[in-house]
């Protein structure tokens, strides 16, 4: 087994081109596609790797496309253990107006999926749970599936010895921010989910960070990572409260930026780093990404370079 497991309930197969100028009508003719495995956990195990380490993907695919992605994902060498599911799995396009820069994004919904397949799926996944590992579920989360499936997962973690960080949205982060426990081994979100979740406004890191101690004192999370956009990335645990600031960065995307932050997390976690190391090289992985095309991620070699740039302050 490996040491970092990620789990993607809701993958995406990821269609990207472009075109001179997307008007109504006419038939659009577009450059060659590009094709990539995606969904959060699956970029957090290609970013993994592009960082000189290795983890095993749990992907739930099915269909003709579900079969596809998984070759396309162990043509890039990760190990994928895939867990079948009703339907197709979705796709998403991406499309670039090369006249102005602005991208057109479409997501397609995933198969809806029944209770049976929610108690199968949570079956299987405790047959790859490694003692003492880390494991990553992040992305959104299929339709049908409960909003708690997270804290679910969590408490299957937990029976079996590994260390779950997750990283959601909508309903799921929702739901994870009241997680009756146990606690997550850490929770990410950015400043504005942070904002939906709680109903409150966050002005300065260290409100940010407030609210991180009182999730921590519910139970909810042994440690927090939140960031604030291009301004830097909070650090929470009952024993520090942190801020890492990367340096000025022009921006090509943010897509997979997040991905590519918890990726270098996870990964400096399983080799024995510390909370602040981890974050520091998350903070360092993200800024690799915004300098490339979305769907590259980060690169080693630039985060290794940005990494020794980046600012650390109490807040």
């Amino acid at each position: 087994m490996f040491d970092i497991l990620t789990i993607t309930l809701n993958p995406a197969f990821d269609v990207s081109t472009s075109v001179g100028t997307v008007t109504p009508g006419p038939k659009l003719r577009c450059e060659p596609p590009r094709y990539d495995p995606g969904g959060g956990g699956v970029n957090v195990s290609r970013a993994i790797l592009r960082l000189g380490g290795q983890s095993e993907a749990f992907v739930a695919l099915g269909g003709e496309t579900g079969g596809v992605f998984q070759a396309t994902l162990e043509a890039e060498g990760i190990a994928v253990t895939h867990f079948e599911i009703d339907g197709n799995t979705r796709q998403s396009f991406a499309v670039s107006e090369t006249s102005t820069g602005k991208q057109y994004r479409f997501q397609l919904p995933g198969p809806v999926w029944s209770p049976e397949q929610t108690v199968a799926m949570l079956a299987h996944l405790g047959l790859h749970l490694a003692r003492e590992g880390i494991v990553v579920m992040s992305g959104s989360m299929p339709p049908g599936v409960r909003a708690d499936i997270a804290s679910t997962v969590n408490r299957l973690a937990v029976e079996n010895g590994a260390q779950l960080i997750l990283d959601t949205s909508s309903d799921a982060l929702t739901a994870a921010a009241a997680n009756p426990g146990p606690p997550f081994a850490l929770l990410r979100m950015d400043g504005e989910e942070a904002s939906e979740v709680s109903g409150r406004a966050f002005t300065s890191p260290g409100e940010l960070a407030d609210y991180g101690i009182d999730l921590i004192r519910k139970g909810v999370a042994e440690k927090l990572v939140m960031s604030i956009g291009s301004k830097g990335t909070v650090g929470v645990s009952a024993d520090e409260r942190f801020f890492c600031q990367s340096p000025r960065i022009k921006t090509l995307s943010a897509v997979g930026a997040g991905d590519s932050m918890v990726a270098a997390i996870a990964l400096e976690l399983s080799t024995g780093g510390s909370f602040r190391d981890a974050v520091r090289h998350g903070v360092a992985a993200a800024g690799s990404a915004v300098l490339t095309p979305a769907t590259e991620l980060c690169s080693k070699e630039t985060a290794d370079e940005i990494l020794g740039r980046v600012v650390t302050t109490e807040t």
